[in-house]
């Protein structure tokens, strides 16, 4: 895939892992259309971002909402990228402190959205990039979020590593499903990154989690995350891989 000829849709657009995304991608003279929640600031983010670059309010696990999405894309030209970082976390414990289930409806919901949402996102974006024709045999690519927590989830994130293991594990299927269309999928699995989300904890907190990276010793940029999903966008012989950007962590219990 080359990117300055491309449209990309990017999921999660309006910040964090999401937004880092998109600039990679126009930077490389890509078209971007960022897709996120209506409160978002996504379309303040696509009027920064400058002409190449186009907001659509959806909700990932909303059929019609993300077709309507992909109709924006297409209106820019031939869509072959997608990079799909919209999800979230929650805490859930099996027992809580007096020895109670703990919720199955959170635990549902977290997998409705990064589970559910991203097979969602990838069959619609793949139904649309099959009808392409080829470039040098392929006409499209699909970079899927996971996280570190699929292999190592702590204790309180099972909706969240359950989610995010699942990822892992369609990862490679759909690839195998998807290569007689020409399409390409890999996900990341991203470790602790510097996004807005951690502001929330202070300084202190952040310091701490930087601290547990062996090398480099600090939190991810979302830069790095960005330059990582454009590679797997553009490299045509990376396919049905996982990814780990995470400085060579390895998350403990708790």
């Amino acid at each position: 895939m080359i990117l300055g000829q491309s449209v990309s849709i990017v999921t999660g657009g309006a910040g964090g892992l999401g937004l880092a995304a998109a600039e990679r991608l126009l930077a490389a003279g890509g078209k971007v259309v960022l897709v996120d929640l209506p409160a978002s600031k996504g379309a303040e983010e696509a009027e920064r971002l400058g002409a190449n670059a186009r907001f659509a309010a959806a909700d990932i696990t909303a059929t019609e909402q993300f077709e309507a999405a992909l109709d924006v894309a297409e209106a820019m030209g031939e869509l072959r990228g997608m990079v799909h970082c919209a999800g979230r976390g929650a805490t859930v414990r099996i027992l809580d402190r007096e020895g109670q289930p703990g919720s199955l409806e959170t635990y549902e919901s977290i997998v409705r959205l990064n589970l559910i949402g991203s097979f969602n996102v990838l069959r619609l974006a793949a139904a649309r990039m099959a009808r392409n024709e080829p470039v040098d045999g392929e006409r499209g690519a699909i970079v899927l979020t996971a996280s570190v927590a699929a292999f190592e989830g702590q204790i309180g994130q099972i909706p969240y590593a359950s989610s995010k293991a699942g990822i892992v594990g369609m990862t490679l299927v759909a690839a195998r499903d998807l290569a007689n269309r020409g399409i390409r999928v890999n996900s990341i699995a991203p470790g602790i990154f510097d996004t807005p989300i951690l502001d929330r904890l202070g300084d202190e907190i952040k310091a701490g989690l930087a601290a547990k990276v062996p090398f480099p010793p600090r939190l991810g940029r979302p830069a790095e995350f960005g330059m990582l999903a454009a590679h797997l966008l553009e490299n045509p012989m990376i396919n049905g891989e996982t990814v780990r950007i995470d400085g060579a962590i390895r998350m403990p219990p708790k």
